[in-house]
């Protein structure tokens, strides 16, 4: 369901819109079934940047007639966010998030905080991140990072908004800063780059597993080894456009459709249909999200 609608949007107009079949499909389950198709959501993906201006609307398409009708555009710093937020208000099938990535911790103005908590009332952002602690990049300072990491974990609780967390090599310090402040409103370990060690200490703190294209390459058997580990009711699939396109798409900028590459493998590593796995990481995203509540306010 991606028809673009009137009103804000930092995106110029393209494209015809989603043809009848699309909009059938996003708004109903039998209607997918009867197209032959499983719904899938692409739980985080980046829409906003440079890679997406010139066919994001064509990219929506495709990703409408694989089945996703849903995506999660992921905010990384206040501007990110604030075109996240207007893509979820252009097209009905795209929610958002809002929050300051580790990377971009060092360059985030303190003054521009108030700007983007008002966004965690906006009905369209949906969650409080891309937060979270990255020691492999390290391109802000260690501590601006655990700062801005625990005043979005407190400022989830506040707002009731889950948390969308990036970890890369720093499980420990985000273990401990997950464990001190928690996580009410619950959250998930986006891109899970960790193993099976990792994924038990995230699942304790009542977190949810998003397993990404990462886990099709030849390099992730520490992430293939923690996927059956998850609960039927806690794992998620993504994207995370444009990066790390999964095979047979890798070297390719990713974008929604190629979920369903991601779907497939995690439902071969966990021993259960496509199908199966489908209803499953929709159901959970819905409920983590909160996806019911209503689109638009008047």
């Amino acid at each position: 369901m991606f028809s673009r609608q009137a009103g804000r949007s930092s995106q110029p107009a393209s494209g015809s819109g989603s043809t009848g079949w699309q909009a059938a499909l996003a708004s109903s389950p039998v209607a997918a079934k009867m197209l032959g198709m499983n719904r899938l959501i692409d739980s985080h993906a980046h829409l906003d940047g440079p890679r997406f201006e010139q066919d994001l609307d064509a990219a929506l398409e495709r990703a409408g007639a694989a089945g996703v009708d849903t995506v999660i555009a992921i905010g990384v710093d206040l501007p990110s966010s604030l075109r996240a937020r207007d893509l979820a208000y252009a097209h009905p099938g795209v929610w958002a998030s809002a929050g300051v990535h580790p990377h971009d911790a060092a360059g985030f103005d303190d003054d521009d905080w108030p700007a983007l908590s008002a966004l965690w009332a906006d009905p369209r952002v949906r969650a409080v991140g891309e937060t979270g602690l990255d020691y492999y990049y390290d391109r802000s300072p260690r501590p601006r990072q655990q700062e801005l990491f625990r005043r979005h974990l407190e400022v989830a609780g506040e707002v009731e908004r889950p948390v969308v967390i990036h970890v890369r090599d720093a499980f420990d310090d985000a273990f401990a800063a997950l464990e001190a402040v928690g996580v009410p409103a619950g959250g998930v370990v986006h891109c899970f780059a960790g193993g099976p060690a990792e994924c038990e200490r995230a699942l304790a703190l009542g977190l949810h597993i998003s397993i990404s294209g990462m886990v099709t390459m030849g390099f992730a058997d520490p992430i293939r080894a923690a996927v059956p580990l998850v609960p039927d009711d806690r794992i998620l699939v993504e994207t995370d456009s444009p990066f790390l396109a999964p095979k047979p798409h890798r070297g390719q900028r990713n974008e929604p459709a190629y979920v369903v590459h991601t779907a497939r493998r995690v439902a071969e590593l966990r021993g259960v249909s496509y199908e199966t796995l489908c209803g499953q990481a929709v159901a959970n995203t819905g409920r983590l999200f909160g996806l019911a509540t209503p689109a638009r306010p008047s």
